[in-house]
């Protein structure tokens, strides 16, 4: 059976998934919709449903296929999924992944991890991706994160939605069983492909669909739709947590997003540290903690002298206590050295790690002549000399008369040891160190900045155009 654009398979279980998608499509704001499709049963369903929809076509459906390279028919497996997309007049963008085997996540997560990767960096501007995930996934992902001891966040399991590159990760079909998209498949006489990772016992959640969920289902024969109801009841208590957590967490990150006040975490409740811990690294980008992840930051970090530069490493990021707080970023820390520049501030600076030294306008200083920082004004003349540390320095400070060394004023500033030593160091063309970095300014420097109602800046350059 063939399936042309716009057209309605009349198969009774086709018909009920199509109502439901129609209804689901309706509460989304998205004007484009794109598929997830692996070319499997579940991802075969939902396209081969989606494409004769006319709500679907309306909003410009597209498929987007990830060849992991894993396994030795990937390439056909992807070919196939051209055919099928071809049959069913959907056009499909195939993205290759490169699969990160030493990542030390494990196979089966690094694919993960680089599937939506690239998934989400195909996403339009507020495209929805669509995928086949289904209410037997959902009780497997409840069982797994209860077998992991998770609280309700991890018990939650998969949510409807969920942001993703410049678009937003959709699951309609978490409710709908697993046979009803079989019969859906059926109905449309759609091929899919089999997968053999699936079928096997190799990693846990295909130990769990081989081994463990038919002998439940044999007891209990709706226990798919008892886990996943669970989980829905999970979600619900973790979003009513997640909103007192983001209160929390808004104090305790007052000075920087990425430094988190440890008194004011040690003051917390211990199951509610661990909630906003865990809130504050995914809030930075950061991979999940590991099972023991928040017993070791208890103990290895909020227990730690304030000069220990303790840290705890996981999965390529990093947590580091420095004096009351705690820091996050991704490995390693030492940011890319400075290399040596000649800079006269008209046009911004790049550094070797991808930020930007640059002059920018300072409400704090009425300019007294034209200003610099966008190929206009005078600039610094003759250029300053950028370069790294080298030790020895000395800086006069704004209304101080004897210079003072730059190595006690760093010990003494709230600037964290390991990102000292990547902070650029102006000099002017007689030798006299004006700045270091955009937090210890001369007074020569700094009389000369509001002179021109300027201010020195060191960041990077975020999407919507402003500088951190």
């Amino acid at each position: 059976m063939t399936l042309a654009p716009g057209e309605s398979s009349a198969g009774p279980q086709t018909e009920a998934l199509r109502t439901l998608l129609v209804d689901a499509l309706k509460q989304r704001p998205e004007r484009n919709v794109a598929v997830a499709f692996s070319g499997g049963p579940d991802s075969t369903a939902l396209l081969g449903v989606l494409a004769g929809m006319p709500e679907a076509r309306a909003r410009n459906l597209r498929a987007l296929h990830v060849d992991h390279g894993l396994h030795r028919q990937s390439a056909q497996w992807a070919a196939d999924c051209r055919k099928l997309c071809a049959r069913l007049g959907v056009p499909l963008e195939v993205l290759r992944a490169q699969v990160e085997r030493n990542s030390g996540l494990g196979l089966e997560a690094a694919a993960r991890s680089a599937r939506y990767a690239l998934l989400a960096d195909a996403l339009g501007q507020g495209e929805l991706l669509a995928t086949g995930h289904h209410r037997q996934d959902q009780a497997e992902t409840f069982l797994l994160r209860a077998l992991r001891a998770s609280g309700p966040d991890g018990l939650a399991a998969m949510r409807p939605t969920r942001p993703l590159g410049n678009g937003t990760l959709w699951r309609p079909l978490l409710n709908v069983g697993v046979e009803h998209l079989r019969q859906c498949l059926a109905e449309l006489g759609l091929p899919a492909i089999t997968d053999p990772s699936n079928s096997g016992s190799a990693n846990d959640r295909a130990w769990l669909r081989q081994h463990l969920l038919p002998v439940l289902m044999r007891r209990w024969a709706h226990v798919d739709r008892s886990l996943a109801r669970s989980a829905d009841l999970c979600a619900e208590a973790s979003a009513l947590l997640s909103d007192e957590d983001a209160n929390t967490l808004l104090q305790l990150t007052a000075t920087a997003p990425d430094r988190l006040d440890r008194s004011g975490l040690l003051a917390l409740p211990a199951s509610r540290r661990a909630r906003v811990l865990r809130q504050w690294l995914t809030r930075l980008g950061l991979p999940p903690l590991p099972g023991n992840g928040i017993a070791r930051i208890e103990a290895d970090l909020l227990d730690a002298a304030p000069d220990s530069a303790a840290c705890f490493d996981w999965a390529g990021a990093w947590v580091r206590r420095w004096r009351d707080a705690l820091h996050a970023g991704w490995a390693p820390a030492d940011i890319a050295p400075v290399a040596s520049a000649s800079w006269d501030g008209r046009t911004p600076l790049p550094m070797a790690d991808g930020r930007l030294l640059r002059l920018q306008p300072c409400a704090e200083f009425a300019p007294t002549s034209p200003q610099a920082g966008d190929g206009a004004g005078p600039g610094f003349v003759p250029p300053v000399v950028v370069r790294a540390r080298c030790g020895g320095e000395r800086i006069t400070l704004p209304g101080r008369r004897h210079s003072h060394s730059l190595k006690h004023l760093l010990q003494q500033s709230d600037i964290p040891p390991w990102q000292r030593q990547a902070l650029p160091l102006l000099f002017a063309s007689d030798g006299t160190l004006l700045a270091c970095g955009d937090r210890i300014v001369s007074a020569r420097l700094h009389d000369w900045l509001a002179r021109h109602g300027l201010r020195l800046s060191l960041g990077t350059v975020e999407p919507d155009g402003n500088q951190r």
